[in-house]
């Protein structure tokens, strides 16, 4: 069987629910301020290299977690507004619940460096 990157239709899937991520993220108050001075073009190649990487596809070679992260003081409204628009984003790309699950259970291990406790 093939990786869930293969599943979900590669890097043009991933691309299409990065960019859904990111019109909702950039629409919520709760956490838009965070992107104000961001390169959005560079963060969208960015978040597709790192969610393509977390399920099963190219190798990533970000920056970590911890160091993309640092500075920010994340709290847990933050994570929870970010996983609420992501999860809509695989949703509306009718990706199943089984396959989100797969999804946070790769991402779930991040919270603690992204979030930086």
């Amino acid at each position: 069987m093939g990786t869930l990157y293969d599943k979900l239709g590669g890097k043009e899937a991933v691309s299409q629910v990065v960019d859904s991520f990111y019109k909702k993220v950039l629409a919520d108050d709760r956490i838009n301020h965070f992107f104000a001075n961001t390169d959005m073009e560079a963060q969208r190649r960015h978040q597709t290299a790192f969610i393509s990487y977390a399920l099963g596809g190219p190798q990533y070679t970000g920056r970590s977690m911890e160091k993309a992260h640092e500075g920010l003081n994340l709290q847990e409204e933050q994570w929870d507004a970010v996983v609420e628009n992501l999860v809509t984003s695989l949703q509306e790309a009718n990706v199943g619940d089984e396959d989100i699950n797969t999804i946070a259970e790769q991402l779930l291990p991040l919270k603690p460096h992204i979030l930086g406790k």
